[in-house]
């Protein structure tokens, strides 16, 4: 199945507008899920936990919170996953190393150094890329459909290829803003 769909231009058009929105809504959950020296609990929402025979996210299992800036807490439903969840959290690329206590496993957000400022910025860059990607796979796909529509004016496919253009830019424009924040967040000392 295609990602746009449409018998009639203002149909593509939304279309097109719903596939760039889902790209820029997926640039920004990943971009919350690179930590920038402060606490948030959608940092882990990346990590799979394998538990129950299948790859689960912590959300599933557990309740995480921000007691303060620096810290996580990580509350297991079911305590015998703790281990699974501190290890998921040990093995993942974040760089946290979580200790499990009386049922709760709390995670340490140490300082970043500027290496690793600028590698997470390099991910940042790496991570918007595929935005881009997908925003300008929805503007071609738009492009592609609108030339299968028949009955149509010449005049009417540039408007429509115009507008798609307009919208791709706008799009652009967004994801080059979270960019700008969130590698400014991640340069922050």
């Amino acid at each position: 199945m295609t990602a746009i769909a449409g018998n009639t231009i203002a149909e593509l058009n939304k279309s097109c507008r719903l596939a760039m929105d889902k790209a820029l809504e997926s640039s920004r959950r990943e971009f919350s899920s690179i930590r920038s020296g402060k606490a948030t609990t959608s940092l882990l929402d990346t990590i799979r936990v394998d538990a129950y025979g299948n790859s689960m996210p912590i959300s599933q299992l557990a309740t995480v919170s921000v007691p303060e800036p620096r810290m996580l807490t990580v509350t297991p439903w079911d305590k015998g996953q703790a281990q699974a969840i501190e290890r998921a959290i040990r093995d993942s690329d974040l760089g946290l190393n979580p200790t499990g206590q009386g049922g709760v496993i709390r995670v340490p957000i140490p300082a970043l150094n500027e290496e690793r400022r600028r590698e997470l910025v390099r991910v940042v860059h790496k991570l918007a890329e595929e935005g881009r990607i997908a925003v300008r796979h929805a503007r071609t796909e738009a492009r592609d459909r609108l030339k299968k529509i028949e009955k149509i004016s010449e005049d009417d496919k540039k408007h429509a290829e115009k507008d798609f253009q307009k919208l791709h830019d706008d799009a652009m424009s967004k994801l080059d803003d979270l960019v700008k924040a969130k590698e400014a967040e991640i340069m922050e000392v």
